[in-house]
């Protein structure tokens, strides 16, 4: 039996990442290149990006779509601060 799997290096390995399909944010876990076909005379590659939510449960989406999780900036209020004019 042959791997179909693989690890590949990332830059956000291990940091706050955003999937942009679907606005979900955890920490990347990993980036594995994965044959995802189901046939075992042809074969389809394809990296996938292993991501920890919140709840601790992990997701996987392409990794095309992972983004760094930047804080996000308070929302403007509609008033001023104190003091000023």
């Amino acid at each position: 039996m042959t791997e179909r799997y693989e690890y590949v290096p990332h830059r956000l390995l291990r940091r706050r990442v955003r999937d942009i399909a679907s606005g979900a944010e955890g920490e990347l876990m990993a980036v594995i290149n994965e044959d995802v076909s189901d046939s075992p005379t042809h074969t389809y590659w394809k990296e996938l990006a292993y991501i920890r939510g919140a709840s601790g449960r992990e997701f996987t989406t392409a990794v095309e779509n992972v983004q760094p999780a930047y804080d996000r900036p308070k929302a403007a209020g509609g008033r001023r601060e104190q003091g000023s004019a």
